[in-house]
């Protein structure tokens, strides 16, 4: 029966055990990968609230009006969303507002993951519905992901999704093909498989030039929801980042082309 020469079986065992070890790596960093905490930079004019959720206290930058619109809006995994308060304002001038900061963002306590992002998601639309029947749900890059899973659990007026994604699950598998990203992800945040669920009407926006999100994906994405829910549009000459300083970004938010 043939050997393996010594040096060759030494060789297989050390690379096994690099693997090994960057998997565990992957394992251990993933969070460190996918969220990058900022904190709040708006002044003390700006009004904010506390919500109290289980193990957690959030941060929630508020524009206060009477009436039954509202918008709930969920940032981007490096984006302090009370920076986005003036841009919403244009686009939503009817309707009180409020940009929820994940845990561990914008003075927000906690630390995040999928699992509370969507609980704390639902826990501020719940708080807001009682006085707001009418939620517009905002949703951009990761925050994308939390929208559509409240979207689908929740009774969302109408739903919009800037610079989406399928699924990091699908995203991740691609830039580390090497590795079971599978069995090592921990937040895979699949909104594939929560768009089918989705019954608002929504708006799918798309960079051209995306240089995060691939265009694949995103339009994966668009394919996940029921037939005449979702509607695709795609901001030409803009990127993942740039997105919102396309002309017509305001009235797409706001439904109104």
């Amino acid at each position: 029966m043939p050997s393996f020469p010594r040096s060759l079986a030494v060789a297989l065992g050390v690379g096994a055990l690099v693997y090994v070890a960057l998997c565990a790596a992957l394992w251990g960093f993933q969070r460190s990968l996918i969220y990058f905490p900022q904190p709040r930079s708006a002044g003390p004019q700006v009004p904010s609230f506390g919500l109290a959720v289980p193990g957690a206290q959030l941060v929630v930058t508020h524009r206060p009006r009477p009436g039954a619109p509202a918008l709930v809006y969920f940032g981007g995994n490096a984006e302090d969303v009370s920076a986005s308060l003036p841009e919403l304002e244009t686009a939503f001038a009817g309707h009180a507002l409020y940009l929820l900061h994940y845990r561990g963002y914008g003075g927000s306590t906690g630390q995040p993951t999928q699992d509370a992002l969507f609980a704390d998601a639902a826990a501020l639309f719940d708080h807001v519905h009682v006085q707001h029947p009418n939620v517009t749900v905002v949703g951009r890059s990761l925050g994308t992901g939390v929208a559509v899973h409240l979207a689908s659990q929740r009774p969302v007026q109408r739903l919009v999704l800037v610079t989406p994604y399928d699924s990091i699950l699908g995203i991740a598998s691609a830039q580390f093909p090497f590795f079971p990203v599978r069995w090592l992800l921990r937040d895979p945040f699949d909104s594939g498989r929560y768009a089918p669920a989705v019954t608002a009407p929504t708006l799918v926006l798309m960079a051209q030039h995306d240089e995060v999100i691939p265009e694949a994906s995103t339009r994966l994405l668009h394919t996940r929801f029921a037939p005449g829910v979702a509607t695709l549009q795609v901001a030409n000459g803009v990127g993942h980042n740039s997105i919102s300083q396309h002309p017509a970004y305001a009235q797409w938010l706001a439904g109104l082309r």
